[in-house]
């Protein structure tokens, strides 16, 4: 994976907030950048796949979930083309 990415933590938003923060920020990177972006919504896992197909210049790299300091999170990486 491109290790050029900038993160985004909207952990504690529930929807629509991680999406319409993650719009705003993907607005202002360069193509070919990866946006990391950590959220605790688990709707977000389905949210960001329908997202990013609607986004032309949108490619969801890949979706994980882990722990972090006892809480179920959510990373999405979305490459800008």
């Amino acid at each position: 994976m491109d290790n050029h990415y900038r993160e985004l933590d909207v952990r504690g938003l529930n929807c629509p907030m991680p999406i319409v923060n993650t719009r705003n920020v993907f607005a202002e990177i360069q193509p070919g950048e990866v946006l990391k972006v950590l959220v605790s919504d688990p709707g977000s896992v389905n949210d960001f796949k329908g997202w990013a197909k609607m986004v032309p210049n949108a490619e969801l790299l890949s979706q994980e979930t882990v722990e972090m300091d006892g809480k179920t999170v959510y990373i999405h990486y979305i490459k800008k083309l």
